[in-house]
């Protein structure tokens, strides 16, 4: 009777350990429920789950704001901190890289909303055995005409969140949005019908009529939502279950919306100087590094006491 006595206390002390929430990366996220890995470890089948919701995904990686006052590094964060460029569209008119995430706060702001689409492990065979590792997939967007999309992968999962957010915020593209028909309202579709691929697959997204909706599968939708755009057809083809791939093909696809050179932009333009040329004053002038805070001046020694 004793012996199965210890044994049961055994079980019941390890099946304790088992249920208590592991503080390792591997362990599932905050959120719970669907997302991440909350089933067993790596979700679904070892695939990793996919982050639902928008509580979800985003707190667990981002932390607490960044109260730091921004110091630009390049040319363009100058400018733009100097309010010499008024917005996104000025430096995309010019195609001039963005280096800094800031950049891109300083005009969205608070407008962005960002989503984790999945999370899955990675693993590499070394000598040692397999090094297992974190990949996430992070939609950025607006509602109005800009999106993005950023992939990290990192040896924790808030870690690779945090560095997917920077990297979609890098990525933001302006999104060219049209008609189906009469030009009444605003823009509310794709202009044309336009075509991203990556890997072996294929997607294609087509005008649609006003009040038809976004209709495709969860990834392009959730995207095309972040992009502003109201009703479009989607036609797709290849291995979709790869939700990378997926991603960024509808991703590819959004940004060739600006690539065909319709009619309606056939008007001849007024060329304007590049902002690197018609600031080159103002970046010719040394960046001086602030002074630092006074500290206080020290207080001389006290007296020393007579001595008795």
């Amino acid at each position: 009777m004793e012996d199965c006595f210890a044994r049961s206390q055994v079980s019941f002390s390890i099946l304790a350990v088992l249920k208590e929430p592991s503080s390792m990366a591997d362990a599932g996220p905050a959120g719970g429920g669907r997302g991440g890995f909350g089933r067993g470890g790596f979700g679904r089948g070892g695939r990793g789950g996919r982050g639902r919701g928008r509580g979800r995904g985003r707190g667990r990686g981002r932390g607490k704001p960044d109260d730091k006052e921004w110091v630009p590094v390049t040319k363009l964060g100058r400018l733009v901190k100097e309010l010499k460029i008024k917005s996104l569209e000025q430096i995309y008119l010019f195609s001039l890289p963005i280096k800094e995430f800031e950049i891109i706060d300083f005009f969205l702001g608070a407008a962005l909303k960002d989503e984790v689409l999945k999370i899955m492990p990675v693993q590499k065979q070394t000598r040692a055995g397999q090094r297992t590792r974190f990949k996430a997939f992070v939609a950025i967007g607006d509602h109005n005409g800009h999106v993005g999309l950023g992939v990290k992968c990192s040896k924790e999962v808030a870690t690779a969140i945090r560095g997917a957010i920077i990297l979609a915020k890098l990525s933001v593209i302006p999104v060219r949005r049209g008609y189906w028909g009469n030009k009444i309202g605003k823009p509310h579709t794709v202009p044309c019908k336009v075509t991203g691929k990556c890997g072996s697959v294929r997607v294609r997204l087509i005008p649609a009529p006003r009040g038809t909706g976004i209709v495709s599968a969860p990834v392009p939708k959730k995207l095309l939502q972040m992009a502003g755009i109201d009703d479009c057809y989607t036609s797709a083809r290849g291995a979709t279950a790869t939700l990378g791939n997926f991603a960024k093909a509808t991703f590819q696809a959004i940004a060739k919306t600006y690539e065909y050179l319709t009619p309606d932009l056939w008007g001849e333009n007024k060329f304007t100087k590049v902002p690197y040329q018609e600031f080159t004053d103002f970046l010719a002038k040394p960046v001086l590094p602030k002074p630092a805070p006074a500290s206080q001046p020290e207080q001389p020694p006290a007296p020393a006491g007579k001595g008795f």
